[in-house]
């Protein structure tokens, strides 16, 4: 139980004005009564289930799984201090809340929650570029298009996602791949600072020289330790670039893994760039598909060149910008079905990745043509240049070291239709990832690390960072939320098991 004593009354709330004396003060527990006083904190934009604009919301998660948990209302605050504000509510009548950025996660509850407040941040969607053009600070209500559209135009580009419609903080909190990696990193290694609401309603900032502690944690730690508001990214030139996808017929899977090896094998060589295997059945038929970046304006740069030489069915290959790239991989990503993600981290091993497919195939076999399905299978390296910018501004948290590189980021992506197959998808999925990991192990290849931005409900991420910085992660979250609201209130994601 948390002390009710801990927060002061919120009649003054970071400036935000509300008399309690006309207003019977909710009981701990009465969520429509709360919905009622943040109405009086913020006016028009407290949304309940019958506005209109309320379903509408809703509707901007990925999965369905997202958009049919309801929250008895969603707040859209303006500013860090209505996010405070409202923050301080909740956790003083002890309500569970939610917090939602883009809304990108595949699992319900991730960042929506049944009959409690979800706070979405969609309105903090500033975005603005230093006059050294060296860093770009990003309101965390952003999505990735948002950013690449205004930085685009002007040459520059941050180290961000792959996907248009992915949320800035969510991606970054839990690590966030990106085309730039090979020289720069995941995205949350190329964030300079992090603006925070901490569990005592404060608002600070945490980089390299305040709060330390706090901003490693921030780097991979994903939101167990407060409300980011904004985000400020390091910020470099950025051109035009090679990208597309290649699709194949699934016969040519062993050329493509021979490919794959070859890439991986000389990938520190050139970090300039990056790919995405991936096996799937579409429109009634096995495929494979290769989406491959390369940051420099140059046509078939010779580290692709054993893809190349596998012939293709179709091909999107062009050179174009970043915004035009990731909205490409978009389509790929539709939202408005049924969602389930699961992942694991392998050795780099020619072998494994076709037993690996050959699971995969078998599993799905029987449940690939259930009405809306798209089941698929997506192999990704993590290169020993990827991994060596992980220690740049004091290290991030995700527990990976360059000795055990590369590595092989498997993630099984599968979406469907109906809510009635939900169980014949979960229990098949479950059994690739269990078949794939216990093969993984027997050969010696397996690596604890496992993805947050690609987990599954019930994955244990932070185990997979490590004993000592899941030890040291669940310090910093005692030192910053001493009582763990953002443990107990905050139930969605991935947490770190203080309780």
């Amino acid at each position: 139980m948390l002390a009710s004593n801990i927060f002061a009354p919120p009649q003054n709330v970071n400036g935000l004005q509300v008399s309690l004396d006309s207003l019977q003060v909710p009981a701990i527990g009465n969520v429509s009564a709360l919905c009622n006083l943040l109405e009086l904190l913020l006016k028009d934009d407290v949304f309940r289930p019958a506005a209109p604009a309320f379903q509408q919301q809703q509707s901007s998660y990925w999965s369905n799984q997202q958009a049919e948990t309801h929250p008895a209302c969603r707040v859209l605050p303006r500013s860090p201090k209505e996010v405070a504000a409202v923050y301080l509510v909740a956790a003083f009548f002890h309500c569970n809340f939610a917090v939602k950025g883009g809304g990108h996660a595949a699992f319900a509850g991730a960042s929506s929650i049944q009959r409690g407040i979800t706070i979405d941040l969609q309105r903090l969607n500033s975005t603005s570029v230093n006059s050294n053009r060296n860093v770009t600070q990003v309101g965390a209500g952003n999505r990735w298009i948002d950013v690449y559209q205004y930085l685009t135009p002007q040459k520059l580009a941050v180290v961000g996602g792959r996907v248009s419609d992915i949320g800035v903080s969510g991606l970054t909190l839990g690590g966030g791949i990106s085309y730039f990696s090979g020289r720069r990193g995941w995205a949350c290694d190329g964030v300079v600072n992090y603006e925070i609401v901490l569990a005592n309603g404060k608002i600070v900032n945490a980089n390299v020289n305040t709060n330390p502690d706090l901003y490693w944690a921030l780097r991979g730690g994903g939101n167990n330790f407060g409300i980011v508001t904004r985000l400020d990214l390091e910020t470099f030139p950025q051109g035009d670039m090679l990208g597309g996808v290649n699709v194949y017929p699934i016969t040519a899977n062993a050329s493509l893994f021979e490919a794959y090896q070859d890439f991986v094998t000389n990938e520190s060589q050139d970090p300039d760039a990056a790919l995405i295997l991936a096996f799937a059945y579409v429109q009634g038929t096995w495929i494979a598909n290769n989406d491959y970046e390369y940051t420099k304006p140059i046509a078939k740069p010779p580290i692709f060149s054993k893809f190349f030489a596998v012939p293709i069915l179709s091909s999107t290959e062009r050179i174009t910008n970043i915004t035009d790239l990731t909205v490409e991989l978009t389509t790929y990503n539709p939202g408005g079905f049924r969602q389930t993600y699961l992942t694991a981290t392998f050795e780099n091993d020619a072998r494994l990745q076709q037993k690996i497919l050959d699971i995969f195939l078998e599993e799905m076999d029987p449940i690939k043509s259930l009405n809306g399905s798209i089941p698929a299978l997506v192999m990704q390296p993590i290169s020993k240049s990827v991994i060596a910018q992980f220690s740049k501004n004091g290290g991030n948290a995700l527990g990976l070291a360059e000795a055990k590189g590369p590595l092989m980021l498997f993630n099984l992506a599968v979406m469907w239709s109906n809510a009635a197959d939900d169980e014949k998808f979960y229990a098949a999925t479950s059994r690739v990832i269990q078949r794939s990991i216990s093969l993984a192990k027997k050969s010696g290849v397996y690596n604890r690390y496992i993805y947050q931005n690609y987990a599954a409900k019930g994955q244990e991420v932070f185990k997979g960072y490590g004993e000592e910085n899941r030890e040291r992660l669940v310090g910093i979250s005692e030192k910053y939320d001493p009582e763990g609201v953002f443990q107990r209130l905050q139930p969605g994601y991935f947490k770190l098991g203080r309780f």
